[in-house]
């Protein structure tokens, strides 16, 4: 298992990102959250299947049509046994 926090930048609050990130990541098999950050960005937790990370990352880059993504930070975190789904949290 592996895992990732990733903070998004661009036009990504306001556009549907955190919907579009839950629908996808779910698809994908992954657990975590996803939440907007009081500076405009998007923070991601996502973790499980190293593929299924890599294509969430890939997707973090380019986010659902309405968003305009200027930049991607994530490294590799140590997974949290404790998450059981793929949240939108506050």
């Amino acid at each position: 298992m592996r895992a990732i926090h990733a903070y998004v930048s661009g036009t990504v609050q306001g556009v549907f990102f955190r919907q579009s990130c839950r629908r996808v990541a779910r698809e994908l098999g992954l657990i975590g959250w996803v939440r907007n950050t009081p500076d405009g960005l998007v923070e991601v937790w996502a973790q499980g299947e190293g593929s299924a990370i890599e294509s969430l990352n890939d997707w973090l880059w380019s986010g659902p049509s309405s968003s305009v993504v200027s930049g991607v930070v994530s490294h590799d975190s140590d997974p949290d046994a404790s998450l059981q789904d793929f949240l939108i949290v506050n």
